[in-house]
């Protein structure tokens, strides 16, 4: 196994015994206990755990109530062995790449005019150059309602000068929040970390398997019980996006950690920031799988005219009124240079 570079200073080197049940769909308890019990010597960066390998149900359940079309049908998925990060990449994580790479994230260069005039319409002027200076989109309430919750541009806006180290724009900072998911990351930023140490982004399909926490038939990473989603995410609680009263504790990003691990050991798989995959967004995609897939890696492209990404877990800004997105199932595309202040990212190791 490669090696990456956060080995130098966090990967132990213990060797353990990992077990790992090939239990299949339908088997009786009698023939499960009969199954061969495989192990392998793994290697386990410190922060990182193993997800066995195993057949699960990929999309929403037929029960749930908020599910999109995109989410439908469910399927039945293999996914083999992998290694994935017990939380979000950190702030303190993504500092050790800048300050060994000199990585310039999206949000902190100049806009480029000449990309970005092929997403508006032909034709558009130039804005004053004073308009096209590094950010982000920054989230901001409204306390007077909104006229619909279809325009999500209503609480969003960019904000000149936020980034990874200025979340909210000239003059916050990150100081004190080292244990906090890195936000601001656009698609080619996660992408750059993944290389420097040695990983990968997860597919989608290993995402949602890991968000299961090796249970069937969930639709929340803690299990079914939607009462406790307050104990158990960070969300946005509250009237959205007029006032998030923080019953759960957070009005914007939390710490890792701050909620319980669900039955894998992974924390935050619901909430706190939406996380980057590997996969490409159709939003058609799962309606053209006819037959159990294996280690799926998602469409060839995107079907969206500017190219997207899944991402998933939902994040801080999430709530029922409006999304929901803190279910397992729930999936969203993402354009490739979109940065915000509620995305981050998790990597794995395929073994």
């Amino acid at each position: 196994m490669k090696r990456n570079k956060i080995s130098r200073s966090t990967i132990f080197s213990t060797q353990i015994l990992i077990i790992v049940l090939l239990i299949s769909c339908g088997k009786t308890v009698k023939s499960e206990k009969q199954d061969i019990l495989v192990k392998r010597k793994i290697e386990i960066p410190e922060g990182m755990v193993l997800i066995p390998k195993n057949t699960f149900y990929q999309g929403a359940l037929p029960s749930d109530a908020y599910a999109m079309d995109h989410e439908k049908p469910r399927h039945q998925v293999v996914v083999d062995s992998f290694l994935i990060d017990v939380t979000e990449v950190t702030n303190a994580q993504y500092s050790k790449f800048v300050e060994e790479t000199n990585y310039i994230t999206l949000a902190e260069r100049p806009v480029d005019w000449d990309e970005l005039k092929k997403q508006v319409p032909a034709g558009t002027p130039k804005p004053h150059d004073s308009l096209l200076q590094p950010g982000s989109l920054i989230f901001k309430e409204r306390p007077d309602g909104v006229a619909n919750l279809y325009d999500f541009s209503q609480w969003w806006f960019w904000k000149t000068g936020a980034n990874w180290r200025q979340p909210q724009g000239p003059g916050s900072t990150i100081e004190g929040k080292q244990n906090h998911p890195v936000i601001h990351i656009a698609y080619e930023d996660a992408i750059a970390y993944c290389k420097w140490a040695g990983r990968t982004l997860p597919t989608e399909a290993q995402w949602e398997y890991a968000a299961t926490g090796g249970e069937q038939e969930v639709q929340f990473s803690w299990g079914n019980d939607s009462d406790v989603l307050k104990k158990s995410a960070n969300t946005y609680t509250g009237d959205f996006p007029v006032k998030n009263d923080e019953q759960d504790g957070y009005l914007g990003v939390a710490p890792v950690k701050s909620f319980p691990a669900n039955p894998f050991g992974l924390y935050d798989m619901s909430g706190n920031v939406w996380e980057w995959t590997s996969d490409w967004y159709d939003a058609r995609y799962y309606q053209s799988i006819k037959d159990i897939v294996v280690n799926p890696k998602g469409p060839k492209t995107s079907s969206q005219q500017i190219k997207e990404k899944v991402i998933k877990g939902g994040s801080f800004l999430c709530n029922a009124s409006y999304c929901a997105s803190y279910r397992i199932s729930s999936r969203m595309g993402n354009s490739l240079d979109s940065s915000s202040e509620h995305k981050g990212f998790r990597t794995v190791i395929n073994l």
